[in-house]
């Protein structure tokens, strides 16, 4: 039995993993993970030849997996889920034949890169992503030193923190830019942030790393839909944040898939920002922000036991008046475990 705690991309692509392999093998996680959508990955494995049991109610963890016999498939993502799509490309590392992966849109490409800096074929065409398998005994893979980038989605709070502060700025060195993750750069843009980017190792398949510099400045509302969605979905939370400072009404829509993340993100968030006096619509597919707000402070506010909520709502509290309570903030250490300390260090007050 394998624990995965929260995380869902580590159950999603190291079931992909497993699937490959002839043995047997049970994984969980926390009550969060363990309401997730997990039939997404099971219906292709299951075409590839695995056998997948989801143990929990309605298509969730746990997952029995019982590996190995796969075979190539020609396969089009019902919905744009870079974790599907990894979980598939692992899973034909030690297939027979050929894999072809159509997505409906464009979505993160880590997999891909990694794959091809060890030495493994991937083409890429448009939306196809086509893989050749390695057969039961998988690829020999080639050792490499890596340097990670720091993540983008844990910078973007820093970047949140002075945008809506004319005469502030910040820069954060060495964070991953990979162009199908970092849109909310461009979205800060478009909200009138000065934004600067410097790439120190730019190449078509390495994960490009370099330094973003934001300027803080009086925000505008804008929309944000389509298919730039995959390439910010864990930074919509904090997109919302910032429609509530800005001037007009901000838009989040195509954003469905919020809704079966760690919480559902456009309830838990829309509540929030009522608390704060924010005018919000919620929409099945996202929010609308009408800003920029009073900001009227609560006692408190609530993080669902979400560290995307608990860091989007912290970054919001640094723009009141008064101090602001968020409970149940020990999620934040799964992904982010020194964000207060970092908070602390742009001079916020955290008790």
């Amino acid at each position: 039995m394998l624990n995965l705690g929260n995380s869902g991309t580590g159950m999603r692509l190291l079931t992909g993993l497993l699937a490959g392999i002839p043995i047997t093998a049970e994984l969980t996680g926390d009550e969060s993970l363990c309401s997730r959508p997990m039939l997404r990955i099971k219906e292709p494995l299951d075409q590839m030849g695995a056998h997948i049991e989801l143990l929990g109610t309605n298509g969730c963890a746990p997952i029995r997996v019982r590996g190995g016999g796969l075979k190539g498939i020609h396969y089009t993502l019902p919905v744009a889920s870079a974790q599907v799509k990894s979980c598939i490309l692992l899973a034909t590392l030690f297939a027979e034949g050929r894999t072809l992966v159509v997505e409906t849109t464009e979505t993160r490409d880590h997999t891909e890169r990694l794959l091809r800096e060890i030495g493994v074929s991937v083409k890429v065409e448009g939306l196809c992503v086509e893989l050749e398998g390695f057969g039961p005994k998988g690829p020999e893979l080639k050792a490499h030193d890596w340097q990670v980038p720091g993540d983008f989605s844990s910078a973007a709070y820093a970047m949140g923190a002075v945008a809506g502060r004319p005469g502030w700025s910040v820069t954060i060195r060495n964070v991953g830019l990979n162009p199908r993750r970092s849109a909310l750069l461009d979205v800060l843009k478009r909200m009138g942030a000065g934004v600067e980017v410097k790439v120190h190792n730019p190449g078509p398949d390495v994960e490009p790393i370099g330094d973003v510099t934001i300027r803080g400045a009086e925000l505008k509302g804008t929309e944000v839909a389509g298919a730039e969605i995959p390439k910010l979905i864990d930074e919509l939370p904090l997109v919302a944040v910032l429609g509530a400072l800005a001037e007009g009404k901000t838009v989040i829509r195509d954003a469905a898939e919020l809704r079966v993340k760690e919480s559902d993100r456009i309830s838990c968030m829309a509540t929030n920002l009522q608390l704060l006096g924010v005018s919000v619509v919620e929409k099945e597919d996202g929010m609308e922000i009408e800003g920029p707000a009073g900001l009227v402070e609560p006692a408190s506010v609530r993080s669902f036991g979400d560290h995307r909520i608990a860091m989007s709502m912290a970054v919001l509290a640094l723009y009141c008046r008064k101090p602001i309570m968020v409970n149940n903030i020990a999620c934040v250490d799964t992904s982010y475990p020194e964000f207060w300390n970092d908070l602390r260090k742009l001079g916020a007050h955290v008790e």
